[in-house]
């Protein structure tokens, strides 16, 4: 019964994008990430202070600079 009910919630979430509303979901505002370029350089001072890389392809050199 509890295996029906979770299938049951998790295909509501199913929807079907038409071409035509793809735009409106590629607008900015939709995106998860509103700023990239903030997202960017927050990820290269954590990976220089924590001495911790991966996941994004960038090396980095310990102290914040390229």
């Amino acid at each position: 019964m509890r295996l029906l009910f979770l299938i049951l919630v998790l295909l509501g979430g199913c929807e079907t994008v038409q071409p035509w509303e793809r735009g409106t979901l590629a607008r900015p505002e939709m995106q998860l990430d509103s700023d990239p370029l903030e997202t960017t350089l927050m990820e290269q001072v954590y990976e220089s202070k924590e001495a911790a890389s991966g996941g994004n392809g960038a090396a980095g050199a310990g102290c914040g600079c390229n």
